[in-house]
């Protein structure tokens, strides 16, 4: 048996339900990580989200262990090796991962950041390469800059050689920020940003804008756009959900607006961007150019106080449940 965490909604509420179950076998394409840590995610925690009233599931989707056991076909990883990726049930004692979604955890990372890479980083790597397609020297826009992925964004846009203008209401987070190579820090919550991107970037506009607040800031996201410019949209934690839209700007400036969501997507769908992530970010991961950003880490009994500690928004980065030493 093993210690695990389920989630489900009670009255409009996210819940945490800790129990004890089977360790999980591998099945066919999968292996069997003792896990030593794994990643929160503010979507796992909204009502609605991830999970509908009254269903239930087990809790946790990223994190870092060791592998124990493989399934039938799995010939890329062995037991003993330490790999980090997205997988269901990571709030456990051990959890089952797909091994396409298995990445190496490299010596230089400690476990506890390892799972705060997986679902982040494969994230912005989704938003800033494969459908942002950011170049050396362009202008990135992240509104929101101090979340989980706005960090990151931060990170994996100076590893590719970009210039980051970042906004959050808090001023003491964008200033510890700019020890990880903001350029432009903007300290607002509201949608008044676009005149100081155009300043800062001599009227060009962002290249590539970033937008984790959701529908209050998108009208102000697609004012501060460059010509042929791209707006991602992977989140609205202001639950606004509906934005006026410039026809005239798409239409004249040839902009690309995207979602970047794996809500909707199936398991060969997902899997099929981690070699990409893995030749262009993991590099810069183990030589150290990106290290993840984490908060803070709480242990694996205390995973509602976590919960809190993230609801509160008063942390910078990600926050990791260390599960085992």
């Amino acid at each position: 048996m093993m210690k695990t965490y389920e989630i489900g909604v009670q009255e409009g509420q996210v819940v945490l339900v800790r129990h004890d179950a089977p360790v999980p076998e591998p099945g066919a394409g999968q292996v069997l990580l003792k896990m030593r840590a794994a990643g929160l995610n503010r979507g796992e925690f909204i009502p609605g989200g991830l999970i509908k009233a009254g269903a239930t599931k087990p809790a946790g989707i990223e994190g870092a262990g060791e592998v124990v056991a493989t399934g039938p076909g799995v010939t890329a990883l062995a037991t003993g090796q330490h790999v980090m990726g997205r997988c269901t049930g990571a709030f456990a004692e051990y959890a089952l991962m797909d091994v396409r979604e298995a990445l190496p955890v490299p010596d230089t990372l400690p476990m506890e950041l390892a799972a705060a890479v997986p679902l982040t980083f494969l994230v912005v790597h989704d938003m800033l390469v494969l459908q942002g397609r950011l170049a050396p020297g362009d202008w990135l826009l992240v509104a929101g800059v101090s979340s989980g992925v706005g960090v990151a964004s931060l990170q994996a846009a100076k590893a590719l050689g970009a210039r980051v203008i970042g906004t959050s209401g808090s001023p003491d987070k964008l200033r510890r920020l700019q020890a990880l190579g903001l350029d432009v820090p903007l300290a607002t919550r509201e949608p008044d940003f676009a005149p100081a991107v155009m300043r800062a970037t001599g009227d060009h506009g962002a290249d590539l804008v970033v937008n984790t607040v959701g529908g209050s800031v998108f009208a102000e996201c697609v004012r501060s756009m460059a010509f042929e410019g791209r707006l991602a949209t992977v989140g609205y934690v202001d639950r606004t959900l509906k934005a006026e839209l410039d026809i005239q700007a798409l239409h004249a400036r040839r902009l690309t607006l995207f979602g970047v969501s794996n809500k909707l997507r199936n398991a060969d769908q997902r899997a099929a961007g981690v070699p990409a992530f893995a030749a262009d970010l993991l590099p810069a991961i183990a030589d150290g150019r990106i290290v993840p950003l984490v908060d803070r880490v709480f242990d694996f009994d205390e995973l509602p106080a976590a919960k809190a500690h993230m609801e509160s928004n008063l942390h910078l980065g990600k926050i990791v449940l260390r599960i085992a030493g």
